[in-house]
């Protein structure tokens, strides 16, 4: 029991609580108002509210209506009562039924499989003028592709970014998938024409949900909370000047905490094994010269994580009634091993070889770590 408490962030109280069958009588049922409509009376405010007339109407409109014409059955708040009681209320109106959007669903086990991209607001000196920052983003290595200040946000100048960027990097039609939010540049006939011409297939987040794409979201912050982050720009030159500083030293001297404190570059180039082992050797010199001091034994470079997830299905925890009637032996199996065959490395973009592979977890491990070589959730 104890275990399982732990595994889900439960106390052993609560956990017993929920298990105790309660031993609480039941209530004796309330006894009718004298105030009650007689059954009659109840039986004529059902035909009233069914007419064909108020058939469609909500029961204040019909309280008005009728109490207009001088009528009175009752208050509008019976009327509701004596619906219920017939049947759970819903609306009586004609109402478009729920829309269901697919939850975004997205893997990438190299650099150049799936690109996120978002535009951003830049604000200026100038009251109600702002500039807009195109970023297109590598979702395995968090590397930026391509990005643009622009004084307009439309979709022309989304397809010229996605043209040049597309071409840059030699991508081939039906590798690459492009995951954005719902924008009005994201949703246009032109733009989503282009990227069928490209062979570039889209995932769209879902409305109202803030955090289907993550990955472009958390680059803005980075951007926006740098201690030289200027806050307001003097005008496109400046916002372009300071963006371009800033990209550059995110892509190529930015140690990623989600790629093990790689650098994107790194991840995006393929250069992973080599920096790898040269992490190791100042790591096996620093445990021969003081083996003392790393109580867990000779430490391990932690590598990128070998997939990048958008919303996995097995990133929801399971349930405390599924802990507790798990037998202790196969409670591991209720989190997903993240054991896999390679690791893929890249040597030129577009390129993807398998080079390297993974070392060995457990499935408790996978499930409470996020850097290092166990793949990342979100």
């Amino acid at each position: 029991m104890t275990r399982a408490c732990q595994a889900v962030g439960v106390s052993r109280a609560t956990a017993y609580r929920h298990l105790t069958p309660s031993n609480m009588t039941c209530a004796r049922p309330p006894k009718p108002s004298p105030r009650r409509l007689p059954d009659h009376e109840r039986a004529a405010v059902l035909a009233v509210l069914d007419s064909e007339r108020f058939i469609d109407q909500p029961p204040r409109e019909v309280y008005g209506a009728l109490l207009s014409e001088g009528t009175y059955l009752c208050s509008w708040r019976t009327m509701y009562r004596v619906l219920h009681d017939r049947a759970p209320i819903q609306e009586r109106r004609n109402q478009r039924k729920p829309r269901s959007h697919a939850i975004p669903r997205l893997e990438a086990t190299a650099p150049n499989q799936v690109w996120s991209w978002d535009i951003s607001k830049l604000a200026t000196y100038a009251r109600g003028v702002f500039l807009n920052l195109y970023v297109v983003l590598d979702m395995y290595s968090r590397y930026v592709v391509a990005w643009m200040v622009a004084a307009h946000e439309n979709s022309a100048l989304a397809k010229q970014l996605f043209t040049e960027a597309v071409q840059r990097y030699d991508i081939d039609p039906g590798t690459l998938t492009v995951h954005q939010d719902r924008g009005a540049p994201m949703r246009s006939h032109g733009f989503m024409e282009l990227l069928c011409d490209l062979g570039v297939e889209r995932s769209y987040s879902r409305p109202r949900v803030s955090d289907d794409n993550p990955y472009s979201e958390v680059l803005f912050h980075t951007a926006k909370y740098q201690l030289d982050y200027p806050g307001c720009f003097r005008d496109i030159e400046h916002a372009r000047a300071w963006f371009a500083a800033f990209f550059r030293w995110y892509n190529d001297s930015h140690h990623h905490e989600s790629l093990a404190l790689f650098t994107p570059h790194d991840v995006f180039m393929g250069h992973v094994q080599r920096i790898a082992g040269v992490r190791q050797q100042a790591l096996d010199a620093a445990f021969s010269r003081h083996p003392e001091r790393f109580v867990a034994g000779p430490p391990k470079v932690k590598l990128p994580p070998v997939r990048v997830l958008l919303n996995p299905l097995d990133a929801a925890p399971p349930t405390m009634q599924k802990v507790i009637s798990t037998p202790p032996d196969d409670i591991p199996s209720l989190w997903p091993s993240t054991q896999v065959s390679d690791i893929p490395s890249v040597i030129l973009p577009g390129v993807v070889t398998p080079s390297e592979s993974p070392m060995p977890t457990t499935a408790w491990r996978s499930a409470f770590n996020v850097t290092g070589q166990y793949e990342r959730q979100l």
